[in-house]
């Protein structure tokens, strides 16, 4: 057991002091599982694109079971201020309440590491406030635009986003990409949301589009399958039906884009 807390010990003292989000991102805390997918979300190039410095104040929209939480917590564990913007506990919603339980949990199995995570909560029109106003450097948020849109929740979260920013601050968004004909109740179906709509949403909110990048671009994926989005891994909500195919397509395509809070 005490060569175990020392273990512990020198595994998180190495990873708070990892000088790049390569080490963070293949470090020995992650999951072999979620070090494979690094090669579909590509997050060590994702987070420089944001430009996402470990001095910074960053809040990370439902984070979901921690898979960047896990990249952007000792990333920011020394000089910086990092919050999980999360489900809210006292939900009615069954999933909503098992995701954030299983999330803290993560965070307590490895205090040493993930103790200066702040944990608030996201859920209009009963959960708004992600961080103290005007106090935030980053917003980041990751395949959830789909969600806020089925719910029609869109506008608030974004306004969310907004009120917790500093002028200047950035809004990273990464999301399923549809087709911009498709029409929005066919993108909500499927889980593939137009960059047109979600430039719309953002402008509308405040917000000034800075930049695009293809960095989780996917051109195998033409974001047409029988069960939208979830038909390819990892879901693969079709089981073994053409489960090849999929696997070789891969992960969605995805839009990256880059918002800002204009300076007063």
């Amino acid at each position: 057991m005490r060569l175990m807390i020392i273990f512990t010990a020198l595994l998180t003292a190495s990873l708070v002091h990892a000088g790049s989000l390569h080490e963070l991102a293949d470090g020995p805390h992650r999951s072999t599982e979620e070090k494979a997918r690094n090669e579909y979300r590509h997050p060590v190039e994702t987070l420089k694109f944001f430009d996402v410095q470990p001095d910074m104040t960053v809040v990370e929209v439902w984070p979901g079971s921690g898979w960047y939480t896990s990249i952007l917590a000792p990333w920011l564990h020394q000089h910086g201020t990092f919050y999980a913007a999360h489900f809210p506990e006292d939900s009615d919603v069954p999933f909503y309440r098992r995701s954030v339980t299983l999330f803290k949990a993560r965070l307590a199995k490895t205090p040493s590491l993930y103790d200066h995570v702040r944990v608030t909560a996201l859920n209009p029109p009963t959960h708004t406030v992600i961080a103290p106003a005007g106090t935030v450097d980053r917003v980041l948020t990751f395949r959830n635009v789909h969600n806020w849109a089925k719910a029609g929740k869109t506008e608030a979260v974004f306004a969310s986003f907004y009120d917790a920013l500093k002028p200047g601050g950035i809004l990273g968004v990464v999301e399923h990409r549809a087709p911009e004909v498709r029409p929005l109740e066919r993108q909500i179906e499927t889980g593939y949301m137009s960059e047109g709509y979600v430039i719309e949403q953002a402008e509308k909110a405040g917000f000034t589009l800075v930049e695009r990048s293809e960095i989780n671009a996917n051109p195998k994926d033409e974001a047409n399958h029988p069960a939208g989005v979830w038909t390819l891994p990892p879901s693969l909500r079709l089981g073994d039906k053409d489960r090849d195919t999929y696997l070789a397509i891969g992960e969605s395509d995805r839009m990256t884009l880059k918002f800002i809070k204009p300076k007063e």
